[in-house]
């Protein structure tokens, strides 16, 4: 039981100790995506829907969710981000594309930032569109690749 980075030897969750990691470069990216209606989608890029700008208040709640992320998940460390980037992608017909990215200088990775970013930014697409479209499906949310750390790249095979 001792091999889970987050158990102790006595069987108990922990928090990991990152006190002796050496700062490095980390940078987490993640996706997902809304699918909705096609006429729900042109409401969106148009600024057409009651709310306000959907893509505008996402990109907002995105951003705050990653620095919230340690009031979300339990044994996340309170890190110092370097910056967080949300983008979407309009191009398909009947869905918004999601893109989270995280990046700090420090001892463990921006993995889960970039997750709750990209998570956060869909509920609130739903949120703002739901008057019009309560089929919303929030869909695909990944991490696709990070980089730093002692454990390395990775990048999502597809």
């Amino acid at each position: 039981m001792t091999d889970l980075s987050h158990i102790n030897s006595s069987g108990e969750v922990r928090m990991v100790d990152i006190g002796t990691k050496a700062d490095t470069e980390r940078v987490a990216v993640a996706t997902g995506k809304v699918i909705m209606k096609p006429e729900t989608l042109e409401l969106i890029r148009s600024a057409g829907l009651k709310k306000g700008d959907v893509l505008a208040v996402a990109r907002v709640a995105g951003i705050m969710a990653a620095k919230r992320t340690p009031d979300l998940i339990p044994l996340c460390h309170a890190i110092l981000l370097n910056d967080v980037s949300i983008d979407f992608d309009l191009s398909a017909r009947d869905s918004v594309g999601i893109t989270a990215a995280a990046r700090s200088t420090g001892k463990t990775g921006v993995e889960m930032e970039a997750l709750v970013a990209a998570s956060v930014a869909a509920l609130t697409i739903y949120d703002m569109a739901k008057a019009v479209d309560r089929g919303m499906v929030i869909d695909d949310i990944c991490l696709e690749s990070k980089t730093g750390g002692k454990s390395g790249d990775y990048r999502r095979s597809k």
